[in-house]
């Protein structure tokens, strides 16, 4: 009588595992979400670099593409809803957001959990959410060396990477790194701008 029920319990354990590896295999491969061949960056050696292109949906279905906000300073910061620290800073960055929108900068929160996009919405929506949210695979965290969250990436109106951060920092160093990649731009763009006068 025993060996029956442990026969039933392993047969049932196995059309499970095999309903489950149907069910993933039936998804079909997952288009990367990378654009281009840029080459995967560890966070240590971001700086300097080139920031590896990508396109995600928003949570409105829309595809962003981080080229999307060239011309524009970006704070990028890779986050999920069951991070401690990522609700620390979110606040901070929906401030830094009011505060240094109309200067150019533009915070892009890519979303790195498997909770789904209800979840995330109303996630975003509980904390007060004023900047673009994108739902993200481990394709885009892997080509930037998040390793850890929140993992925060400075880029600058041309696509480079002006400095990062792993892990929870003050709210007075993100604001000085925004600051900078700001003042940074600035001073690049008035010097295009009369390169662009005096040629014409």
């Amino acid at each position: 009588m025993k060996r029956n029920a442990v026969a039933i319990v392993v047969l049932a354990l196995v059309v499970a595992v095999m309903i489950f590896a149907g069910v993933r295999s039936s998804r079909g491969p997952k288009v990367s979400p990378m654009i281009g061949n840029a080459e995967p960056i560890s966070s240590a050696e971001a700086k300097g670099k080139q920031a590896p292109d990508f396109a995600l949906q928003d949570l409105q279905g829309r595809q962003v593409k981080l080229s999307d906000f060239r011309g524009k300073a970006v704070l990028l910061n890779f986050w999920a809803t069951f991070c401690g620290p990522c609700k620390v800073e979110m606040p901070w960055l929906v401030e830094l957001q009011k505060q240094y929108g109309p200067q150019g900068l533009e915070i892009v929160g890519v979303a790195l959990d498997d909770s789904g996009k209800e979840t995330i919405e109303k996630f975003a929506k509980e904390m007060g959410v004023n900047y673009t949210i994108l739902q993200g695979q481990d394709a885009v965290g892997d080509a930037y060396g998040a390793v850890g969250l929140p993992a925060t990436y400075y880029i600058d109106r041309s696509g480079k990477i002006i400095d990062s951060a792993l892990g929870l920092v003050s709210r007075s160093e993100i604001e000085d790194n925004i600051k900078k990649s700001l003042s940074e731009n600035k001073s690049e763009a008035e010097t295009a701008n009369g390169r662009a006068k005096a040629t014409s």
